[in-house]
């Protein structure tokens, strides 16, 4: 087994150990936070509540930063308005994964892009946490890459996974 898989596997290790017995949310997302550093290295980890209502205007989503590794950059609590736009759509709509590779992916549909690329952030996977079929939340991880290997979604998709119960448990104290 080579020195990747044993560092893989221990780190699985841990964080099977770890988060059945998290006290807490913010507990639960440092350990999946831990992993997701240990296995993807420098980058950034955000989960995001589709706090969008009835009365807001159909054409809107509106995004609540429930958890954030990196609060000094993007604050927890911190609120956007996004339209629709092809990324809304597809994250926000249809539920589905975004990949986005290259500065100007990411400024092709992220407002703060100027602020992500000066953290040395340049490429994006963001997966929709599901309640009932529809996106209740995003799992959002960047790094410092230029490009995703097909394993890194997987495992970004997988910490996305083992999240979800937590980011529904805690929605309703957002």
């Amino acid at each position: 087994m080579t020195d990747a898989n044993l560092l893989s596997v221990a780190v699985c290790e841990r964080l099977c150990d770890a988060l059945p017995r998290a006290a807490t949310f913010d507990a639960a997302m440092a350990h999946i936070e831990a992993a997701r550093l240990a296995l993807l290295g420098p980058g950034l980890l955000t989960v995001n509540l589709n706090a969008t209502t009835a009365a807001d205007p159909s054409d809107e989503v509106q995004l609540q930063r429930l958890w954030s590794s990196d609060t000094q950059a993007y604050p927890v609590a911190g609120r956007k308005r996004k339209t629709l736009t092809p990324w809304t759509r597809q994250l926000l709509v249809r539920a589905e994964v975004f990949i986005g590779e290259g500065d100007a992916a990411l400024a092709e549909v992220f407002d703060d892009h100027a602020l992500i690329a000066a953290l040395g952030l340049r490429a994006v996977v963001n997966v929709p946490l599901l309640e009932d079929d529809r996106c209740a939340a995003t799992f959002n991880v960047l790094g410092t890459r230029a490009r995703w290997m097909p394993q890194e979604v997987a495992l970004v998709r997988l910490l996305a996974l083992l999240a979800t119960p937590w980011v529904l448990r805690a929605r309703g104290g957002a």
